[in-house]
Formats: C-alpha cells, sequence, structure tokens
C-alpha cells in the first residue's frame, strides 16, 4: 500500500494504482478530468493530457518534485508522493491551453450536435476554458462516413482519444481493422472501420466517444437530450448483461444506452440487439429513474425525486412526514 497527499488530501492506495484512479477514490471537485482514460480499455490514457497534474514530491524516499507535469492517468503512486491538481496555478493554466489545442479542429456546431448536453469536451471547455480563441487558420474539414447502417463518423469533430480504436480492437479480442492513420494534423480513425459493424458489440464505440464524432444514426436529430427521460431498465441478454438506460421522449423510447458510473465510463458492455433494435417498452423491465448529476443539463427536464436521510435531516416536522409517507418516491433513506 502507498500513502499520497492529493490537493491536501491523504489516501492509502494499493500500490501499482495510477494517480488519477487514486484522486477518484477521494471523489469530489479534485479529481482531473480524463477526455481520453476509460477504465475498462486496456492502453488508454496519455493521449489527451487534459489530467496533467504536479508531483510535488516524488516520494519518501526521494522527495524531489518532478521536473514536468505529468498526465495523472498512466503515472503510478509512490509512497509519500505528494500531488497538487486544484491547488496548483500552473496545472490550471496548462489546462486552459489543452482545452484550446482540442478546440483547434473541433467544430463549433453544439447546436446541431447530437452530443450537446452529454459531451465531455462541452463541460472540460465550460470548467477550465477560456471563452475566446488565438487561432484564425482554417480548421481541418472531414466529409461524414457512414460505417454501416447504425453508426456515422464525423471525422471533423474527433479529438482522436483512441477509445473506439480500443473499444473495437478488445471487443473484438485483437482482431484489430482500424486505427490511427497520418500524423500530426493530418492523423485520422483509418477508413477500415467499416469492419466493426461486423461485431454484435460495435455500437459500443458510440458511448465511449467523449464527442460527437461517433452518432447513433437511429437517434441523429430526433431530439435534444435534455427533453428526455433516462430510464434504468434490464431485460434477459442471451450476449449481453442486458442492463441499459432507454431515453424516452413521452411513451417513446428514443434510443438505448448502456449504464454509466459518475465519470461517464461504460459499466458493462452491450450488444447491438439491445442497443438498436429493442425500443419498445414491453420489451424492457423498467426499474425507475436514471440518476442524473445535478450539475447536468440534463437534470433540468428529470423527474427523479431527492431522498431525504432522516439521520441527516433531522427533526423532520411532522406534517412533512406525513407527506413522505403519501409520495413513495420521496421517502426516507
Amino acid at each position: 500500500m502507498a500513502k499520497i497527499t492529493f490537493d491536501g488530501v491523504e489516501v492509502e492506495v494499493p500500490d501499482g494504482t495510477t494517480i488519477l484512479n487514486a484522486a477518484r477514490q477521494i471523489g469530489g471537485s479534485i479529481v482531473p478530468p480524463a477526455m481520453c482514460y476509460y477504465t475498462p480499455l486496456k492502453g488508454s490514457g496519455g493521449k489527451c493530457r487534459a489530467c496533467l497534474v504536479r508531483v510535488a514530491a516524488g516520494s519518501a524516499k526521494d522527495p524531489r518534485p518532478m521536473p514536468k507535469l505529468v498526465a495523472s492517468c498512466v503515472t503510478p503512486v509512490q509512497d509519500g508522493m505528494v500531488v497538487e491538481n486544484t491547488t496548483s496555478e500552473q496545472v490550471l493554466n496548462v489546462r486552459k491551453g489543452i482545452v484550446e489545442m482540442l478546440l483547434i479542429n473541433h467544430p463549433l456546431d453544439c447546436p446541431v450536435c447530437d452530443q450537446a448536453g452529454e459531451c465531455d469536451l462541452q463541460n472540460f471547455a465550460f470548467e477550465h476554458g477560456v471563452s475566446t480563441t488565438r487561432y484564425q487558420e482554417e480548421r481541418r474539414t472531414f466529409e461524414k462516413i457512414d460505417i454501416g447502417p447504425l453508426i456515422q463518423l464525423h471525422m471533423t469533430r474527433c479529438i482522436l482519444c483512441y477509445r473506439c480504436v480500443y473499444t473495437a480492437d478488445q471487443i473484438a479480442k485483437g482482431d484489430r481493422v482500424h486505427g490511427v492513420l497520418g500524423r500530426g494534423d493530418a492523423a485520422e480513425i483509418g477508413t477500415y472501420i467499416e469492419n466493426i459493424i461486423d461485431n454484435d458489440f460495435s455500437g459500443n464505440v458510440i458511448d465511449v466517444c467523449p464527442v460527437g464524432a461517433l452518432t447513433d444514426k437511429t437517434f441523429r436529430f430526433k431530439q435534444r437530450v435534455w427533453f428526455t427521460k433516462p430510464v434504468n431498465a434490464h431485460r434477459d441478454c442471451p450476449k449481453c448483461s442486458g442492463n441499459v438506460v432507454l431515453w424516452y421522449k413521452g411513451k417513446d423510447v428514443l434510443r438505448v444506452t448502456a449504464r454509466k458510473d459518475e465519470y461517464g465510463e461504460v459499466k458493462e458492455w452491450i450488444c447491438n440487439e439491445c442497443r438498436f433494435e429493442k425500443k419498445e417498452t414491453a420489451d424492457w423491465t423498467i426499474e425507475g429513474p436514471a440518476h442524473i448529476d445535478r450539475s447536468s443539463v440534463i437534470s433540468a427536464n428529470h423527474y427523479e425525486l431527492p431522498v431525504l436521510n432522516q439521520s441527516v435531516v433531522a427533526d423532520l416536522p411532522e406534517s412533512t412526514q406525513r407527506e413522505l409517507a403519501k409520495n413513495p418516491p420521496l421517502k426516507l433513506g
């Protein structure tokens, strides 16, 4: 076990844990952002540099600071390490530069992008970016590519996080058929990506994409995500876990996605049959409303009601307790 101090908070984690995952054990606003790292995907991380932190002390044996900022998603902890994230002005300034770099070629088409409202890049730019840009050159553009009947690739929006490449490669059990071709501003997802459509789990590349580069063609332009209502549901599926989120507009299921954790990472992969073919309420067993973080714009139209914990909210008036008894969703935890 190794003890590290992250933004003044001490935490003990197993040896080999990355700085990012150590911060996630603490939780809250001190956790560095991540645009390319994805826990279920082996080899991910170290691409976007969004999670850069300052190591003020390398370890108890060698307390010297590391000479440069390091990517927290690929840097293992050392016993006695001291890490600065939100407490370092250098880190915050560099993070603004990372946002500017990611937006150099990314088009500002949020009003027509299906990812708007649940876009990691939107959140990253809002929290760490600046309101102006110094970039005046022409942005790179690509033609839209249909990678089968269900998924469309907008290479113009891609930030080259490699998540879709790792997802397709690892779900296909090493049968690698595509990747990133070219270098520098000529780099792009290879044209052989069409071949991943043969895999029953190819739709997961949509869920792992942090921007709107890979979109669900069955959902495109149907509805803004903050006007939909997400509901947890499951079914007995022989191919996958069958645990999903159904996105409703009225009584219609507009799309089906995998469930994600608080860091936007898929918990369990789902198959294409569950994602694209099962869009009737009768196909599913409804569990209840999906949890939406209060900071998300989706929560503005969400119907999940709070659960009051009597140990936290002490001495509730009798009238309130009677209302809680009459209204089951608003219940005592």
